[in-house]
C-alpha cells in the first residue's frame, strides 16, 4: 500500500502514522455527515499530498445521509477522490455483517458491497460488529482479502465501570478478541474508542499488551467528547501505538477526533515525529474553515463547553446524546429526558451490555425512550425483536430472560433466541434487489443502493434518473447564499433591516401583522426574534439591497421581540432534512378509529390493504422513527377504510396513517 509522500519529512526511528477522518467521521460527528463531495474536490489533491498513511472518506451514516439528504450517489463520491487522491489509501467504515446500515444483510449483500466498493477505489476497509461478534466478520473479511485489501478489525471499546475492568470489559476480553481477529486474517487491528471513554492509562496498558500479543499494526481511533482523547493518543504512543486517527482542526475536538497540528508540534523531534509539513496543514485547514460557514448550521452551539465531561458519568456517547434530545424534541418530550437517562443503562444492561455505537447505540437509545413514552417494552422495534432473537449477534452478556420472553411474545421468526452466527438465519437478498429494480438500476452500485435502503434508496434512484424532482430541502446551497442568510439573521437581531424612518410602521406590523404578509420566529442560540414577512415590491429588504448571489423575494421586514427565556434546549436552526408528506392533520373528523402517529418518522409500508378485516394488535403499517422500524397495530377489531399516508412520506406526530371501521 502507498501512502502520498511529498509533505513528509521523518527522520524519527518509528515515526507515527496519521489517519486523516476530516471527510468522513469529523464531519460526521459536528455536522451530521453533511459535506458534500462538491466541497471536498478542490481540496483532494492538497490532502493527498500531506503524507497520512490513509484518508476515511466514507462508510459510516456517509451511505445513508448522502441518499437521504444530499440526493448524491455516494458510489462516485468514492470514485472522485479516487482520481484526485491517487496516492493516498482511501478508507472506510464498515459495520461488519450491518455493513452502512442499521441491520444484519445477507451474505450475497455483503459480498456484493465489499467488491463494488473495492472496485470503484476503497483501500482500508476498517470493520467493527456492534456486539464484538467475531463471526459477523467472516463474510466481509473473505471478500475483502479475496479483492486484495487491507482488512483492519477493529474491537469497540467500551465499560461498564468508570475504568477498563469488571466481569465484561478487561483487559483479557480486548487481549483474546483481538487475537482471534489476528487469526481471521486481519492485516491490522483498531481500537475503537467511539465514546471517548478510554482513559489515558488504561490505553497505556491496553496497547501495551496488545503489541506483546500480536503481530499486526495497532491503530487507535478516539473521540474528544470526555476531554481526554489528546491524553490518551499520547499515552498510547508511549506504548508503541502505530498509527492513531486525527483530523484538521476546524472539524476537531468536542465529539470528534483530536486535531492533527498541536499533535505534529508535541512530537517533533522525537523518536515517533509523524514527519508531517506543519505548513501544509495549516493550509488545508484554512480550506475548510473557509467553508465551515456551510455546515456551522448542524453544529452545537447550546454548550459553551467543547467536551461534554457528563459522558464521563453516563457514559452515553456525545452523538448518541444528541440524538436522544432529538428524537424527545420531535415526540414533544423534552421534559422527560432525565428519565431517558436513568432508563438507558437499565436497558442496556437488560440487553446484554452491547457497546454503544451504531447500530446497537439506536436500538438501546430509541427503546429507552420508547419506554419512558410508551411503558416498558409496550413499543418495541423490529431491530430490537432481530437483535434479542440473536440476527444482531453473540451479546457480551445474556438478555434478560424477561425482557427476552416479552420482545418476541408475538415475534414472526419465533420466541426461543438463536446462538449461531447470524447471517446463517437471513435469506439471500440480491436477487429480490435486481428484479425489485429492474428498468430502473444502471449497475450494480443501484442494484446495492436499493438493497441497503429500499425506501429511501429507491426514492434516491428516482431523484437521480429525473423520475422524481429534486426537492429544494435537499439541493446544495452556495456558500454566497449562506452567508447572505447568516448576514439577514444577524441584520435581524440587531434590528438594522427595519428602513429609516419606517420604526412606527414595524411597530404596528409587530401588534396585528401585516395584512397579506406571514409571520416567522427565528431563533438565535436561546433568544427568539419576531420576523414580519411582506411584500413591498421593490426586492429589497426593508430598503436594503440584498446581499449579491442571494434574492428575496418577497422582502423581509422584521420586528425585533424582546429575548425571552426558552426551555432547555431551544429549537434548533437546523435545515429541515425530511419532506413533510400530505398526510392528514392531527385533528381531522373522521368516520370510525383513527391509527395515528405516535412519533415522527417515515411511514414505511402497510401491512394491510383496504377493505381488509383485521383483529385488535394485528400489524397494520410499519412506521420508520429514529432510524428503527415500528410495527402499529389497530387499537380495534374492524374493517379497514382508508389508508391515508403513501409510503416514503415524512408524518408528523399524531397524523392520521390509516382508518379502521
Amino acid at each position: 500500500m502507498v501512502c502520498g509522500e511529498a509533505m513528509t519529512s521523518s527522520k524519527a526511528s518509528n515515526p507515527l502514522k496519521i489517519t486523516d477522518t476530516t471527510l468522513r467521521d469529523a464531519h460526521q460527528s459536528l455536522a451530521a455527515t453533511r459535506m458534500r463531495t462538491s466541497d471536498m474536490e478542490p481540496i483532494a489533491a492538497e490532502m493527498d499530498r500531506a503524507g497520512f498513511w490513509s484518508a476515511e472518506v466514507w462508510g459510516g451514516a456517509t451511505f445513508d445521509v448522502a441518499t437521504r439528504f444530499l440526493a448524491e450517489d455516494p458510489w462516485e463520491r468514492v470514485r472522485v477522490l479516487k482520481r484526485l487522491m491517487p496516492n493516498t489509501p482511501l478508507q472506510m467504515l464498515l459495520r461488519g455483517q450491518n455493513l452502512v446500515g442499521y441491520r444484519n444483510y445477507a451474505d450475497d449483500v455483503v459480498t456484493a458491497f465489499v467488491d463494488h466498493a473495492a472496485e470503484v477505489g476503497i483501500d482500508v476497509f476498517r470493520v467493527f460488529d456492534a456486539v464484538n461478534d467475531e463471526r459477523n466478520f467472516e463474510t466481509a473479511a473473505n471478500a475483502i482479502k479475496e479483492a486484495g485489501k487491507h482488512f483492519q478489525a477493529s474491537i469497540c471499546y467500551s465499560v461498564t465501570e468508570s475504568h477498563m475492568g469488571g466481569a465484561i470489559y478487561n483487559l483479557d476480553y480486548f487481549v483474546n478478541k483481538a487475537k482471534t481477529l489476528q487469526d481471521m486474517g486481519a492485516d491490522s487491528l483498531c481500537i475503537k474508542d467511539m465514546a471517548g471513554l478510554l482513559a489515558p492509562y488504561d490505553a497505556y496498558d491496553l496497547v501495551k499488551a496488545l503489541k506483546e500479543n500480536l503481530s499486526i499494526p495497532i491503530h487507535l481511533h478516539n473521540h474528544y467528547t470526555s476531554g481526554m482523547a489528546s491524553m490518551t493518543i499520547l499515552k498510547a504512543v508511549e506504548a508503541g501505538i502505530d498509527i492513531v486517527d486525527t483530523c484538521l482542526s476546524p472539524y476537531a475536538m468536542r465529539t470528534s477526533q483530536p486535531a492533527i497540528e498541536p499533535l505534529t508540534v508535541a512530537l517533533q523531534g522525537t523518536d515517533r515525529d509523524p514527519g508531517l509539513d506543519l505548513s501544509h496543514l495549516l493550509k488545508l485547514s484554512e480550506y475548510f474553515e473557509a467553508i465551515s460557514p456551510m455546515y456551522r448550521g448542524y453544529f452545537d452551539t447550546t454548550r459553551a463547553s467543547v467536551v461534554d465531561t457528563s459522558v464521563l458519568s453516563h457514559q452515553i456517547p456525545g452523538g448518541m446524546a444528541s440524538n436522544l434530545i432529538s428524537q424527545l424534541k420531535e415526540a414533544d418530550a423534552l421534559d422527560r429526558l432525565e428519565e431517558v437517562y436513568q432508563e438507558l443503562p437499565r436497558v442496556r444492561k437488560e440487553l446484554g451490555f452491547p457497546p454503544l455505537v451504531t447500530p446497537t447505540s439506536q436500538i438501546v437509545g430509541t427503546q429507552a425512550v420508547q419506554n419512558v413514552l410508551f411503558g416498558r417494552y409496550t413499543m418495541v422495534s423490529t431491530q430490537v425483536k432481530d437483535y434479542v432473537y440473536g440476527l444482531y449477534g453473540r451479546t457480551p452478556a445474556p438478555i434478560d430472560p424477561g425482557v427476552t420472553k416479552e420482545v418476541l411474545k408475538d415475534y414472526e421468526r419465533g420466541q426461543e433466541p438463536v446462538s449461531g452466527r447470524a447471517a446463517d438465519y437471513l435469506e439471500p437478498e440480491m436477487d429480490q434487489a435486481k428484479e425489485a429494480t429492474d428498468g430502473l438500476a444502471q449497475d450494480i452500485g443501484d442494484v446495492l443502493t436499493y438493497a441497503l435502503y429500499p425506501v429511501t434508496g429507491l426514492r434516491f434512484l428516482k431523484w437521480k434518473y429525473g423520475l422524481e424532482p429534486i426537492p429544494d430541502e435537499v439541493k446544495a446551497k452556495t456558500l454566497e447564499q449562506i452567508n447572505a442568510e447568516e448576514e439577514l439573521v444577524s441584520k435581524a437581531k440587531a434590528g438594522l433591516l427595519v428602513e429609516k424612518g419606517s420604526q412606527e410602521a414595524a411597530a404596528t406590523a409587530g401588534s396585528s401583522g401585516p395584512a397579506t404578509g406571514r409571520a416567522f420566529n427565528v431563533y438565535v442560540g436561546n433568544e427568539k426574534y419576531q420576523v414580519q414577512v411582506e411584500s413591498l415590491g421593490d426586492g429589497g429588504v426593508g430598503g436594503i439591497a440584498a446581499p449579491s448571489g442571494y434574492t428575496v423575494t418577497p422582502a423581509i421586514t422584521p420586528v425585533i421581540a424582546a429575548p425571552h427565556a426558552q426551555p432547555s434546549t431551544p429549537p434548533t436552526p437546523h435545515p429541515i432534512e425530511t419532506t413533510p408528506a400530505p398526510a392528514s392533520a392531527a385533528q381531522e373528523s373522521v368516520d370510525g378509529t383513527a391509527i395515528r402517529a405516535p412519533m415522527p418518522g417515515i411511514m414505511l409500508r402497510y401491512s394491510v390493504e383496504v377493505g381488509q378485516q383485521v383483529k385488535k394488535g394485528a400489524p397494520v403499517l410499519v412506521l420508520e422513527a429514529m432510524k428503527m422500524e415500528n410495527s402499529i397495530p389497530s387499537p380495534v377489531d374492524g374493517t379497514v377504510r382508508e389508508l391515508k399516508v403513501s409510503p416514503g412520506n415524512w408524518v408528523k406526530k399524531n397524523d392520521i396513517l390509516a382508518i379502521i371501521g
